[in-house]
């Protein structure tokens, strides 16, 4: 009887430890696909600043004078 329990003990630990590892791959992914999606909006707002900032750069009138003048 105590291989039988040890045995059992052992299944015991061996399915605890597959079910912790699938939490932690599911965990893994969902980090991933968060990574993926915040580089995307970083990208997106990189070149939304760089628009912005080219179109600050460029004066609509090339003739005009600043109003400061």
């Amino acid at each position: 009887m105590p291989d039988t329990d040890r045995l059992e003990t052992l299944e015991f630990k061996i399915a605890h430890l597959e079910r912790g590892l699938q939490e932690l791959s599911d965990v893994v992914v969902r980090q991933q696909q968060d990574l993926e999606r915040l580089q995307a909006q970083i990208k997106q707002l990189a070149d939304q600043l760089r628009s912005v900032q080219d179109q600050a750069a460029l004066p609509e009138d090339p003739h005009q004078v600043p109003p400061h003048y």
